[in-house]
């Protein structure tokens, strides 16, 4: 069978072998061919990888993305068969609307696939505001054109679209996340440098200064406290900034170099804990890693922790509020039992995201909904 991939990631455009392009690499063995139409990007061209994904920048903005979509996708259709059209739905949703336009045309069937909605549960930014508002008549109109929507946590979105009149029956729910077990595991040899560690972009969602006056409130009785924020974006000016007002200048470290895989590894291993304060996730990704580690974890209910995490049982939970993360880094910071704990109680509560077993499973809802579809 054929798969059309309709996706917002242009990395492989580009040559980049990221997550994105490993993620192919196991997903290509279910499908005969795949081609993936993404917007355009810097250095992006027509590629082929894994020997039958074929990736189609589109050469305009992606205002025209949904035209692109419609005009690449037909002229694809006319040189063969596809049995789904996959689409990858955020922000102004050009994937969704061109593949409906493009489904309608053709009659080939077409998934919605909505990781997270930007902005949601919490929006911090006018943007994310913006496109939650958004989400909602996307949904909405689609629920009537998209044969299923994908959802890749088992609550936060599921729940959203049932309360938006989605059938239950169009629901699938085929997680995204996986995990290198070989890469992402405890390290008994890594010394712990930080007390705590924070990895993300430095973006409006991630939280970070909600960790900062965390940090501030928790000096107060450890003020020896160590914490490491690794990752770059947007707000380093911000951040470095909030870190002097704060005066929190040798309590926290601010790593931006970017770092293979494994020396990530090594980093959760260098913390007594991971801090995530994100107000609208799909994953995180970080989370799940750092549990695979053995490290406990804090962080906010969003995406697919509210799943993951049994809050004192497999790692932390916080609702956002400062003083509460506060309190809650407080004791794992002075019960070293709570956090060895915690740390094997989460990692055995991510086993599951093994990798091959995770993109089988995503292939195999997929080959199950167009054997039902086909079934009528």
């Amino acid at each position: 069978m054929n798969l059309m991939m309709l996706s917002g990631d242009s990395s492989v455009a580009q040559g980049r072998d990221g997550a994105f392009y490993q993620m192919l690499r196991r997903f290509s063995a279910y499908w005969d061919r795949i081609d993936i139409l993404c917007p355009r990007a810097p250095g992006a061209a027509e590629r082929t990888v894994h020997g039958n994904v074929h990736v189609h920048p589109s050469p305009w903005h992606r205002a025209a993305q949904p035209l692109f979509i419609h005009q690449k996708g037909r002229a694809l259709m006319k040189e063969r068969e596809y049995a789904l059209i996959t689409s990858h739905d955020f922000g102004f949703f050009y994937n969704g609307v061109g593949a409906a336009w493009l489904s309608r045309a053709s009659g080939v069937p077409y998934v919605s696939e909505i990781h997270h909605v930007e902005g949601y549960p919490r929006a911090v930014t006018r943007r994310e505001r913006v496109y939650r508002a958004l989400a909602i008549p996307y949904i909405r109109w689609a629920k009537r054109r998209a044969a299923a929507f994908r959802a890749v946590n088992t609550v936060e979105v599921p729940e959203l679209l049932r309360r938006l009149g989605v059938p239950e029956e169009k629901i699938l729910v085929l997680p995204s996340l996986y995990i290198d077990f070989d890469l992402f595991r405890r390290m008994p040899d890594v010394a712990k440098e930080y007390d705590g560690v924070f990895v993300g972009r430095l973006a409006p969602n991630k939280g970070v200064f909600t960790i900062l006056n965390a940090l501030a409130l928790v000096r107060q009785t450890h003020p020896s406290i160590r914490f490491a924020l690794r990752g770059r974006g947007a707000l380093e000016p911000a951040v470095r900034a909030r870190i002097a007002t704060l005066g929190l200048q040798n309590n926290v470290t601010l790593l931006t170099e970017p770092v293979p895989p494994d020396e990530i590894a090594r980093f959760y291993n260098s913390a007594r804990m991971l801090v995530c304060a994100s107000t609208a996730e799909g994953g995180p990704r970080v989370t799940v890693e750092a549990m695979a580690c053995g490290i406990p974890v804090i962080s906010t209910p969003v995406g697919m922790m509210r799943e993951l995490i049994t809050d004192g049982a497999t790692g932390l939970l916080f609702r956002w509020g400062e003083a509460e993360l506060a309190a809650k880094m407080r004791l794992l910071l002075d019960d070293a039992a709570l956090r060895a704990r915690l740390g094997e109680a989460g990692r055995q509560s991510v086993q599951e995201f093994e990798a091959d077993r995770v993109i089988e499973r995503y292939a195999r809802g997929y080959h199950d909904l167009i054997a039902r579809l086909r079934a009528g």
